[in-house]
This record gives C-alpha cells, structure tokens and sequence, in this order.
C-alpha cells in the first residue's frame, strides 16, 4: 500500500478502512475538507515520535525530606514524599495540564505552542508517561 489522499470527507467515509490501514502502516494518509487537510496516523507511531522529539526537561530535586518535580517553563509541578511518588503526582499533573490545555489553553499564547506535549500526554499511559519523565525509554 502507498499513501492514501481523499479530497473530501465523503470519499474518505467511502475508503475508511484504507485511510486507516494507509495510517497503521505509516504511510501517508490524508483528508481534505474545505480549505483544511487532516492527516490521520496510527496513535503508537505518533506518540514514539512525540516521545523521542521532545526530550525529557523535567527537573527532579531532594527537598525538605521529599522530592519535587517540575517541566521548566511550564506551570507543571509536583511533589511527593518519595521519588516515584512525586513522579506519579507528576503524571496526574500532566494529565490536568493536557485537560486544561484542550479546554482553555491551547488559544493562551503562552501555551498555544505546547500541542506536542498535550498529544504525547494524552496518547501515553501512565507507564509511558513515567518512563518518559525519568528518561527510561520512550
């Protein structure tokens, strides 16, 4: 299979099922509609690209007889009495900020340019998400 090109949403719905087996093989797969044009990808491939695209900048410190955890630039922070209890407190904040990023931020003009990171929240699991933070594989 070869890259998949639809010209309006009506062809694509009549060639779903190639659109997304074009999109699990990684190729190139697209939607028009109106003046705009969606790319429809597989969600794995998307999230190991956004993975290894944006390097890890979460800053961990020893502090007051636990552990803090903040994304410099960002208004991500957590702690916790342990190391991977602050981590875990971590990824419940990412999720928060990728909740409220779609739900109010993403227009702030301070957090519009963050869509990378609310993708790789949102198509991570918790797992993922800690061993993104800590550096352990993407």
């Amino acid at each position: 299979m070869s890259s998949v090109h639809f010209n309006s949403y009506t062809e694509a719905r009549a060639h779903l099922k190639d659109l997304l087996d074009a999109a699990e093989l990684g190729c190139t797969a697209t939607v028009r509609r109106e003046s705009s044009m969606a790319a429809v990808v597989d969600a794995d491939r998307l999230r190991h690209f956004l993975a290894v695209v944006s390097p890890v900048r979460a800053q961990v410190v020893a502090e007051g007889g636990g552990w803090s955890v903040f994304l410099p630039g960002l208004p991500i922070a957590a702690d916790g009495t342990t190391f991977d209890d602050a981590i875990a407190e971590m990824v419940d904040a990412l999720r928060d900020y990728a909740h409220d990023w779609q739900e109010r931020l993403r227009e702030a003009p301070n957090h519009r340019q963050q869509w990378g990171l609310v993708q790789l929240i949102d198509l991570s699991n918790d797992d993922q998400l800690r061993d993104w933070l800590i550096g352990d594989g993407t």
